[in-house]
């Protein structure tokens, strides 16, 4: 196994979930603050970020994203803070009004594809204008790549400069009407991103409801990252709730103990990403 320490991203509470579907869902800032402080006390370190309105509704609200943000860095010192531009949020520019927050890390799909009951658009002038607002504030993308496309599409863009720095591809597989998990799939994957940004190119992968816990393994085993929280799966098994993000992250942390993979630090995991230290 290899010995490069394991970065954990917690997704907390994404644009889907609610609290019919688990009352651990957290949906007020206040209650996002603290779910993130225990699943980063309990290893996880990168916090993938959505909003919700006053209703719970997904938004794309700047000023939420900024008490949010502030919050986590208050409270969460050190932790990487990822804003998500997703589709699901609002339409067009708005999905990145938050940017200007300049978050360490932000979510860049870089392509279209089926979800359950929609298509996830992603237009090309839309995509190179997030893009183009990311390297404005210096900040780095997490490429979401539903489809063998998406990575491509990624290494495309670097090699143009629309993205600074090495890319950080996350695999997501398991949404209906998308990628599921399939494990050849998932190897060639690893070999494709291996093969256009380097053998030593970080990766990450999550997987969708009950796949969460199989993508954690292979990603785990493998060498990659991994993404975990109520946002994809609010499951422990069929029969069980997950009591809180923090509960997935440590099912996280119990694989890396499994494979011999130190869990990273917040130090380790933005050396590893080459992001910047945080403001002091």
């Amino acid at each position: 196994m290899t010995a490069t320490p394991c970065i954990i991203c917690v997704a907390i509470t994404g644009s889907l979930p609610t609290k019919d579907n688990n009352p651990a869902v957290p949906i007020t800032i206040e209650e996002q603050v603290e779910s993130t402080q225990e699943a980063f006390e309990a290893g996880a370190t990168i916090a993938h970020c959505h909003v919700r309105d006053g209703e719970g509704r997904p938004s794309s609200d700047p000023e939420r994203f900024a008490r949010l943000k502030e919050g986590i860095e208050t409270h969460c010192p050190g932790m990487i803070v990822q804003l998500s531009t997703g589709g699901r949020s609002g339409a067009g520019r708005a999905r990145g009004g938050m940017l200007p927050l300049a978050p360490d890390m932000a979510s860049l799909s870089v392509g279209s594809n089926n979800f359950p009951t929609r298509v996830y658009e992603n237009p090309p002038d839309l995509v190179d204008w997030l893009a183009a607002e990311m390297a404005k504030y210096d900040i780095k993308p997490e490429i979401e790549a539903f489809d063998l496309s998406h990575i491509l599409k990624a290494h495309q863009m670097w090699q143009a400069g629309q993205i600074k720095d090495r890319p950080y591809v996350q695999f997501v597989m398991g949404v209906k009407n998308a990628m599921p998990a399939d494990r050849e799939v998932f190897d060639y994957y690893v070999h494709t991103v291996k093969r256009l940004f380097g053998a030593d190119a970080p990766w990450c992968a999550a997987g969708i409801g009950p796949n969460q816990i199989v993508l954690n393994d292979w990603a785990i085993s493998a060498g990659g990252h991994a993404r975990t929280g109520l946002e994809d799966n609010v499951r422990l098994d069929r029969d069980r709730l997950a009591p809180s993000n923090a509960a997935l992250v440590k099912r996280a942390v119990a694989l890396c103990e499994k494979y011999r993979r130190p869990v990273a630090t917040w130090r380790q995991a933005r050396q590893i990403l080459g992001l910047r230290s945080p403001a002091a």
